[in-house]
């Protein structure tokens, strides 16, 4: 046994060089199949950027494994976890995106898999606060164009819908008011006084079903926001009445075949200014049960991936500051169909916002911010 051990040391030392890896057994044993190594999103490198505040990068894949703030089926903690299990097929060397005939990952920006974030299950004031700080702490640093004076950006590996409010948080302290484009099933911006109850708290208004009111509510988005595959039940047509005054053009899920695909895209385009910090957030339930059954809150006649993949496409030339895939609950998936399409449109998005090139600078709206 000792002999073995020593065998292994000595074989990790021959491997290294100078505290590289060898060229030589890189060249003999470096190539994995998808199946294999360590699940990082889409294969790249894997850094705990909340630990390492000399790590610099242009898009970072974070998790943010949170889902005390669901109202029915919980799980999606396990979202992050799944996602990456699910984008196992791409990699850098298979990573061109024929539909955008791009490759985000062998391009201008340095994307890397930043890990999730360590957020309490325990106390949901508490969690807010951890989300709040970790999302200021990778944004509010340099990139890894030095010369740049534009942040990185996130797509967030959700967690719940509420992961959203302290995302936007600290974009809103970057850039000042931003632009959301909502893809849901659901209009979570439901006022909690429409929902009174005797056991209530401040904490407890925020929720997956609540978020948007709460960051129009702090003064965060702008009047060009918009829902986009809305099919779900309502109270009564006051929740519609909340939702117009927090500034939200509604796009309902039947519009895609009442309308065309093309209608859904122009609508978009004509409601969001193309030069204006954009927060893309998708959550899972847009899509069809069939395509998406391991999510928390399933509404019936929903999209289909590839129509929500085209609506991505054709709205590459917003200017996309950050994003979000969320309510991935892995339990209630089905041969990762769920997290496949999750991992699917990360790509799409974080293909988007590489192509797009780097942020004008003039977007940022708070100087001598950056770490």
């Amino acid at each position: 046994m000792k002999l073995f051990s020593n065998l292994l040391v000595v074989a990790a030392a021959l491997s290294l060089v100078n505290g590289k890896e060898d060229p030589k057994l890189v060249e003999i044993w470096g190539d994995l199949w998808p199946f294999q190594g360590i699940n990082t999103f889409a294969h790249l490198e894997h850094f705990t950027c909340l630990t390492d505040k000399d790590q610099q990068f242009d898009v970072g894949i974070i998790g943010v494994p949170f889902d005390t703030a669901v109202s029915y089926r919980p799980g999606a903690r396990f979202g992050p976890r799944a996602i990456r299990a699910a984008s196992q097929r791409q990699t850098s060397l298979r990573g061109f995106n024929p539909r955008a005939m791009f490759n985000p990952y062998k391009s201008w920006a340095k994307v890397i898999d930043c890990g999730d974030m360590p957020i309490t299950p325990m106390d949901n004031t508490l969690a807010f606060k951890q989300m709040d700080s970790a999302f200021e702490e990778l944004l509010l640093r340099r990139k890894s164009n030095h010369d740049s004076k534009v942040p990185p950006r996130l797509v967030v590996l959700g967690g719940d819908h509420s992961v959203l409010l302290p995302h936007i948080r600290a974009l809103n302290k970057i850039y000042g008011l931003v632009n959301i484009i909502h893809f849901d099933a659901h209009l979570d911006t439901w006022s909690p006084d429409k929902y009174p109850s005797y056991w209530h708290s401040e904490q407890s208004e925020l929720n997956h079903g609540s978020m948007l009111w709460k960051a129009h509510e702090e003064g965060l988005t702008t009047k060009h926001n918009v829902h986009a595959g809305i099919r779900t039940k309502l109270s009564g047509i006051e929740d519609l009445q909340d939702d117009d005054s927090q500034d939200f053009l509604r796009i309902e899920a039947d519009d895609i075949w009442l309308k065309g695909v093309d209608y859904v895209v122009k609508k978009i385009m004509d409601t969001v200014p193309k030069h204006t910090a954009t927060y893309i957030s998708v959550d899972i339930d847009v899509l069809d049960p069939g395509f998406a059954a391991g999510t928390g809150t399933q509404e019936p006649g929903g999209w289909l991936p590839r129509e929500l993949i085209h609506i991505l496409r054709e709205i590459e030339e917003l200017t996309v500051v950050g994003a979000d895939i969320v309510e991935v609950s892995p339990a209630f998936d089905t041969a990762e169909v769920t997290a496949t399409n999750g991992a699917q449109i990360a790509y799409e998005i974080m293909t988007s916002m590489v192509k797009k090139g780097n942020l004008d600078k003039s977007l940022v709206k708070v100087v001598n911010t950056f770490k």
